[in-house]
C-alpha cells in the first residue's frame, strides 16, 4: 500500500494535553504498521495555536505538531481529540476556543471516525458533535460532561466506546485501548492481537473503567447529627448496621430516620453503609486481604455477598479488582 493511500490519523493536542493521550494511540497505530509489513497509517499531530512551535505538554514536555488548524491538512481518516488534566475549568468561558470548535465542526463531517481521549470528550460536547451519542470519558470529568450537555448519553465506566462515527475512550491510559480497537476495525483480529502482544497490554482490557475511581467513596453528609452516625459505620464497617439500630443511635423513629437520611445524604442508609463497606473492602484488597477476610473485616454475610456488592459498586469481582495490585 502505498503512502498516497494509507490512512490518516490526526491527534488534536492542545496546550498543556496529557502526553500519553498523544504518544499511547500514535504507538498502537505505529506497530499495527510494522505487524502489517505496509504503511497502512499515517500519524500526525495537529496544533490549535496559529503559531507554529512546540506544544507544551502537562508533564512539561513538548510536542512539536505536523500542522495547525489553520495549515491546509491532507485527507484526515481518523480524528481524536486528546485530553488534558485541567480542560473542565478552560473550557468555561474561554472564547479562545471558539475557533476550534468551529474547525471541529467543519472538519469533522469530512473523516470517516472521530473521537477522543480522556477529558477530550468535553471539546467535541462543546462543539455539539457528541449530541445523541453514547460516550465515555474519564470517570472523574464524566459527571459532569452529563450534566453540562444532557444531550449526550454518557456511559461513565466503558473503557471505549463505538457509536456511528464516533469513537471514545475513558481516561489516559484507555487511549490505547480505543486505538487497539480501531485497529481491529481495520485490520482485524490476528494484526490487533500482535499489536496488544508486542506493547504488553491488554487485548481486552477486563472490567470497566470504575474499578480506578475514588469519585463514589462515601463521605459524611447532611446534619451533624447524620454525619456522627455516618463516621461510626466509617470507623466500625462490620457491624449491624440496620435502619433500626441506626435510628436507635438518634432516638428516631425508623421511618422517620430514613426519610431524614434520604432527604439530607441523597441515598438510602442502607446504599450509604454498602458504599462504606465497599470502599473499606478495596483497600483491604489492596492489601492482599482475602476476600474471606475482607467480607468478615467489612460486615458482609459471606463472601457470595461480598462478591454481588463488589460487582454491583466497582463493576468487577474482587478477586479481578486484586489482580490490578499485585
Amino acid at each position: 500500500m502505498g503512502k498516497s493511500k494509507s490512512k490518516t490519523i490526526a491527534v488534536l493536542a492542545l496546550p498543556g494535553v496529557q502526553l500519553l493521550d498523544v504518544c499511547g494511540p500514535l504507538d498502537v497505530f505505529a506497530e499495527a504498521n510494522r505487524q502489517a509489513e505496509r504503511h497502512v497509517y499515517t500519524l500526525t499531530v495537529i496544533s490549535t495555536d496559529r503559531k507554529a512551535g512546540p506544544i507544551r505538554s502537562s508533564s512539561g514536555i513538548s510536542i512539536l505538531a505536523d500542522y495547525t488548524m489553520r495549515d491546509e491538512i491532507e485527507p484526515i481518516d481518523t480524528l481524536l481529540v486528546a485530553g488534558c488534566p485541567d480542560l473542565p475549568e478552560r473550557i468555561v468561558g474561554d472564547k479562545t476556543l471558539a475557533s476550534l470548535y468551529e474547525w471541529l465542526r467543519a472538519t469533522v463531517p469530512s473523516v470517516r471516525r472521530f473521537g477522543s481521549v480522556c477529558s477530550g470528550a468535553l471539546i467535541l460536547a462543546q462543539a455539539g458533535l457528541l449530541d445523541k451519542k453514547r460516550v465515555t470519558t474519564h470517570w472523574a470529568v464524566a459527571e459532569r460532561l452529563q450534566t453540562k450537555h444532557p444531550k449526550v448519553n454518557v456511559e461513565p465506566d466503558a473503557i471505549h466506546i463505538r457509536d456511528g462515527k464516533v469513537r471514545t475512550a475513558a481516561g489516559v491510559t484507555a487511549g490505547l485501548d480505543l486505538a487497539l480497537a480501531l485497529v481491529e476495525e481495520d485490520l482485524g483480529r490476528d494484526i490487533a492481537m500482535a499489536v496488544a502482544n508486542q506493547l504488553v497490554m491488554y487485548f481486552k482490557r477486563p472490567g470497566g473503567q470504575l474499578q480506578f475511581s475514588r469519585k463514589g467513596e462515601a463521605k459524611p453528609a447532611g446534619r451533624s447529627a447524620l454525619q456522627e452516625v455516618q463516621r461510626y459505620i466509617a470507623a466500625n464497617p462490620a457491624e449491624d448496621h440496620s435502619v433500626a439500630r441506626l435510628a436507635a443511635r438518634l432516638d428516631l423513629s425508623e421511618r422517620h430516620f430514613a426519610r431524614l437520611f434520604h432527604n439530607e445524604v441523597g441515598v438510602t442508609p442502607a446504599a450509604w453503609v454498602e458504599q462504606v463497606r465497599i470502599d473499606v473492602a478495596r483497600r483491604l484488597l489492596e492489601n492482599n486481604a482475602t476476600p474471606k477476610q475482607v467480607a468478615t473485616q467489612c460486615g458482609f454475610a459471606d463472601v457470595d455477598t461480598l462478591r454481588r456488592a463488589f460487582v454491583r459498586q466497582v463493576g468487577v469481582t474482587p478477586a479481578s479488582y486484586q489482580k490490578n495490585y499485585r
